[in-house]
């Protein structure tokens, strides 16, 4: 006689698992940004430009003589009238070199010169470029004595010979006065008083006898017509 056979339990059922796609992320490109590699290399190259050129513009500059202070043509050049300036190197351009200070000083120009202006060599002549051919007398001239403020360097004038202090004269019996003919070198900075220092060029023939009547303050000056 068989066994009774045991019942057949049914075995339980796993969990349905989802279906889950299988897939590969490919790897991430690191896009190059050639607009900012362009940027720089821009950049770069503009920045070593502009060293360069700091660089050459450094190298073509030189140091000059400039006027500090205004000075009238034939006046002696003194180191409180210069100063040093830094300019561009230019052919077109003769200034006198920084280094040349100490030659400079006690010549004197053949022109006015201006405060800020460059110095060049063109303005300094051999002599003064007034009367250098004739003698030259330095009268001194106070007030009312010559015209105001209106004297510069290349005037045509008149020394005219005024009466001695306590001179007594005969309009009726005197003659015009005795004047002598002479240009205007240079002209001096007035002092406290308001008294000048005009320097003359005359005649050697005059010149004697312009500085005897100056050296007595018998002298009065009277600019001639300047011509047009």
């Amino acid at each position: 006689m068989e066994p009774p056979t045991a019942p057949t339990v049914p075995r339980p059922k796993s969990p349905t698992r989802p279906e889950v796609p299988i897939t590969t992320t490919p790897p991430v490109k690191r896009e190059r940004r050639w607009s900012v590699v362009a940027l720089c290399v821009v950049l770069a190259v503009l920045c070593g430009l502009g060293a360069a050129a700091a660089v050459t513009s450094a190298s073509d500059r030189k140091q000059v003589l400039a006027v500090a202070r205004d000075v009238p043509a034939g006046q002696a050049l003194t180191a409180a009238d210069l100063t040093v300036a830094e300019v561009s190197a230019d052919e077109a351009l003769t200034p006198v070199p920084a280094a040349d200070k100490a030659d400079v000083i006690g010549k004197r120009p053949a022109v006015d010169l201006r405060k800020g202006g460059l110095l060049t060599t063109s303005q300094l002549g051999a002599g003064t470029g007034l009367g250098d051919d004739q003698q030259q007398v330095g009268v001194q001239i106070k007030r009312g004595q010559a015209p105001a403020g209106t004297l510069a360097p290349g005037d045509k004038v008149l020394a005219v010979s005024t009466p001695a202090q306590g001179d007594e004269q005969d309009s009726k019996d005197d003659g015009p006065p005795s004047t002598i003919e002479a240009a205007v070198v240079s002209v001096s900075r007035p002092d406290a008083s308001g008294t000048v220092v005009v320097n003359l060029a005359v005649a050697t023939t005059d010149g004697p006898t312009l500085a005897t009547r100056a050296a007595m303050g018998r002298i009065a000056l009277v600019r001639e017509p300047r011509s047009n």
